[in-house]
């Protein structure tokens, strides 16, 4: 089967890229598949990183793609299909997370020449704007297929079409951030305290994502908790700034505000107890597949897809709602019972086992060939 995918790659960075580049190497053990890339995902005014590119002190997974697509400029979108229309594929597989991708890959679907399938992410952003809606529903008509990644990125889809034909099927696994340190070794890269207990808040930090929510819990925590905080600011950081300069325990707030390349992000895994995701809002996140392959269990939010992909599977705790004192709860109940955290890990030992990118491939394949 001739596979076309038509999304970010490398050399632009983050876990779109990194999840594309591991669908790319699954589908490419049976079939043959090309990647098509973006020349400029969106205008660097709306990107509120530092930059949307792998840098020299990156490592990013390559992958060979032909870079057509700016998705602020309609005469690409011309070029870009007809790049696909040539290559006559069976298939296109679209990633789709956001709006603003909304009229250029909608318009390459409905004239790419063969079925297309998307890859869905999200399917509302989590930062709402009044053109969201009407654009989505633009992408998604253009579609013959989907795969939803939690229950309820399937319930917005079927909100937009209710007949959609669609797979629901978990985030894979990511494999790539290399092997699990021995702990008090991760402590010392990170110039952390031996024998604390160690929470980890690891990803791009978006107001979405609750870490003033965090923070807040952590300021009742007694002396025995670290709070390591990893990862790139988008927009300004002075917010949490302002709240972290009025604990009581700031000097055990550990900053890492930078993205964090692949190679440092088993330190961070390795040495914390628990990944703690205080979200205002949720599809799946790619965290949870990350904590997963370092085997760290999770605290969340009961919001979007988290309960179904971290609660229901037994692998972390949920909180019923994204509220200080109900986060604070969550971490002393995960460390109150030595017997949660194994149960956890056994759980998560055996998620390891069902989410595998080939499964995750070959029911995508089956889809299309349904449709």
């Amino acid at each position: 089967m001739k596979i076309a995918i038509l999304s970010c790659f490398y050399p632009f960075r983050g876990g779109i890229s990194q999840f594309n580049a591991c669908l790319y190497d699954a589908l490419s053990g049976e079939h043959e598949v090309r990647a098509f890339n973006f020349k400029r995902q969106y205008p660097e005014f709306l990107f509120p990183g530092k930059t949307q590119y792998v840098t020299p002190d990156d490592e990013a997974v390559p992958v060979e793609s032909t870079s057509l697509l700016d998705t602020a400029s309609p005469f690409t979108w011309g070029r870009t299909a007809r790049a696909i229309r040539e290559w006559k594929p069976d298939l296109l597989v679209t990633g789709y997370w956001m709006s603003w991708f909304a009229p250029s890959l909608g318009w390459i679907e409905r004239h790419c020449g063969c079925k297309s399938i998307a890859v869905l992410h999200n399917v509302v952003p989590h930062e709402k704007r009044f053109f969201d809606v009407p654009l989505t529903k633009y992408f998604l008509k253009g579609c013959n297929g989907f795969v939803t990644m939690a229950d309820v990125t399937t319930g917005d889809l079927l909100k937009f079409i209710p007949d959609a034909k669609y797979i629901l099927r978990p985030h894979p696994l990511y494999t790539h951030f290399g092997e699990k340190l021995p702990r008090e070794e991760a402590e010392d890269l990170l110039h952390l305290e031996h024998g604390k207990k160690n929470l980890l808040f690891f990803g791009l930090i978006r107001s979405y994502k609750g870490l003033d929510i965090l923070l807040e819990a952590f300021r009742e925590l007694p002396d025995e908790y670290n709070l390591i905080i990893a990862g790139e600011p988008y927009g300004s950081f002075q917010k949490y700034q302002e709240i972290i300069d009025t604990l009581p325990g700031k000097d055990r707030v550990h900053l890492f505000p930078e993205y964090i390349r692949d190679s440092e992000v088993k330190k961070f895994f390795s040495a914390a107890d628990v990944t703690v995701l205080p979200y205002r809002s949720a599809t799946q996140s790619g965290i949870s597949s990350v904590s997963y392959h370092f085997e760290v269990p999770m605290i969340v939010t009961d919001v979007g897809g988290l309960k179904y992909t971290i609660g229901d599977r037994g692998t972390g705790i949920v909180v019923p709602s994204p509220d200080a004192g109900e986060v604070r709860r969550g971490i002393l109940r995960y460390f109150e019972d030595q017997g949660v955290r194994e149960r956890c890990v056994e759980a998560i030992r055996l998620e390891k086992e069902r989410l595998s990118w080939k499964r995750f491939a070959n029911d995508l394949v089956s889809l299309s060939q349904s449709l």
